[in-house]
């Protein structure tokens, strides 16, 4: 009962493979309003390029709105020689291959914030494949990797304890919970721009009506200010209105998925 919508709303979200799997299966399901998906840069734009035997393609799907954006990162490890982006990137082309950044597996956004920092500054760094966020931040606490591709989400808390030194942040803004952390054009790699997303979709076909429902709730949700500090909290940016919209995500997607696949092809 109440205003909200999904009595026995199953989600899909995730990352890598599994992110995969879940969407395969959302995009199959009845268009009722009772599939939602929550999907992101990696789910539902870069893993057109990744797998190319996926069992949905973006036509599967109708937008909802925009949910949140993230703030991609790259964090050191406390000890690492470099204290600034640029130091980073000089350290990196003196040692080719031999810096080594984690990431939550092939697929995830924190994948395609690594090729994207990768192909902004030109170097050549090892990237290692974690099964998600968590185990690549503990071996970068650990020591036992140089440094993370991860959003400020995951990050904050390791930045805000001292266990981690962050680089810079990959949006055209400072971020309001983590201030002193510049943005990549201020530490002086402009074209280290990784801004991800999470959108909601539900299957194609799902009824004009209830996606406009759906859309009403999200929007009602994102106006609580309760949920605003929640986000700033945890470090991630709350849409505007019009990225709030269906419209707005039906024109953004294509241009990501054209993005990455660009990104991709570019080894």
């Amino acid at each position: 009962g109440g205003g909200g919508h999904g009595r026995r709303a199953g989600g899909a979200t995730g990352g890598g493979a599994g992110g995969a799997t879940a969407l395969s299966r959302a995009a199959k399901a009845e268009p009722d309003g009772y599939t939602i998906v929550i999907g992101n840069s990696g789910t539902n734009a870069a893993s057109y390029s990744i797998y190319p035997d996926l069992k949905y393609t973006n036509a599967d799907f109708a937008p909802v709105g925009l949910v949140a954006k993230t703030s991609p990162m790259i964090a050191l490890k406390l000890d690492f020689p470099a204290k600034t982006l640029m130091e980073f990137v000089a350290y990196a082309k003196a040692n080719p291959g031999k810096v080594s950044l984690g990431h939550a597996g092939v697929g995830s956004s924190n994948y395609l914030i690594c090729r994207t920092f990768i192909k902004a500054a030109g170097v050549d760094v090892a990237l290692v494949s974690y099964r998600g966020a968590g185990p690549a931040l503990n071996d970068l606490m650990g020591g036992q990797i140089d440094g993370v591709c991860d959003a400020a989400t995951s990050l904050s808390g390791a930045v805000m304890g001292e266990k981690v030194k962050p680089l810079a942040v990959a949006t055209p803004s400072r971020l309001a919970s983590l201030p002193e952390i510049p943005t990549s054009t201020e530490a002086g790699l402009p074209g280290f721009q990784a801004q991800g997303w999470n959108a909601i979709f539900v299957p194609k076909n799902t009824p004009e009506p209830i996606v406009a429902k759906l859309n009403a709730a999200l929007k009602t949700a994102l106006a609580s200010q309760n949920l605003q500090g929640r986000f700033k909290d945890l470090s991630s940016v709350v849409p505007t209105p019009e990225e709030m919209t269906p419209a707005f995500v039906a024109a953004m997607v294509p241009k990501e998925i054209e993005k990455y696949r660009v990104l991709l092809s570019d080894k």
